[in-house]
């Protein structure tokens, strides 16, 4: 039967359909990811056009029919106005809501990706980090949340705990002097940078700064298992 929801979220995506309607995707904590319709959501009079817009986060009231959602009232708590006005900032929300849209589904506990996406685009507005140190936090993060996370406290290979000074994407963690096997070598400071991330809570994770040795060996790392374990052509990527 059909019925009337509430739901607590964020667009991810937005597209037009048709003259006067929009087709959200939203990440919600009640749902996981869903798509709902928005009637006249393009016309300026639309009660709810500017919720309608990707990063938008709040509350969302919905018309659950068979096979379809419907907008029917939306309460705003934070549209990160800030993102929209640097073109930069645009490109890597987009981008860290593709990410999420793609490993997200309907009907899933998705609420630590959603409290994730929620802290980096607050992140992204605040500039107080690197942005691409903000990229590689929330790629190591997301995916270890997504239950493929890059083993970092053990070698891969013979489980030691000890001396892991090389990164194998294809093994998905660390490798020990004893049974090196990889292509990156990883310094103590991005090893401990690395552990931090994964074992960190989410609140956490955007406090800290690093060195311009360590960002680039935490992007070489997270660049290589993604194209391993997620191997998908992300479109916001093309403009960054």
């Amino acid at each position: 039967m059909s019925q009337e929801i509430k739901v607590t979220g964020m667009v991810l995506q937005a597209g037009n359909i048709g003259e006067y309607d929009k087709r959200i995707v939203l990440l919600t904590k009640e749902r996981g990811r869903i798509s709902a319709f928005a009637r006249g959501a393009k016309k300026a009079t639309s009660q709810y056009a500017a919720a309608c817009q990707p990063f938008t986060f709040g509350e969302f009231s919905l018309y659950e029919g068979k096979n379809s959602f419907n907008l029917m009232w939306a309460g705003v708590e934070n549209y990160f106005d800030t993102l929209k006005k640097d073109l930069d900032l645009i490109y890597y929300a987009s981008y860290f809501c593709e990410l999420a849209s793609y490993l997200t589904r309907e009907n899933n506990d998705e609420l630590e990706i959603l409290k994730l996406l929620y802290q980096t685009l607050r992140a992204l507005e605040k500039k107080t980090i690197d942005i691409e140190l903000v990229r590689c936090i929330y790629e190591i993060k997301i995916l270890a949340l997504y239950g493929i996370g890059i083993e970092a406290s053990r070698c891969v290979k013979c489980g030691s705990r000890e001396n892991l000074i090389w990164f194998d994407a294809r093994e998905s963690g660390v490798v020990c002097n004893k049974c090196e096997h990889g292509k990156v070598k990883v310094s103590p400071a991005t090893l401990y940078t690395l552990q931090y991330i994964l074992y960190s809570s989410i609140e956490k994770l955007y406090t800290f700064k690093v060195s311009a040795d360590v960002l680039w060996e935490l992007k070489k790392i997270i660049r290589e298992y993604m194209c391993y374990h997620v191997n998908h052509e992300f479109k916001s990527l093309l403009f960054l």
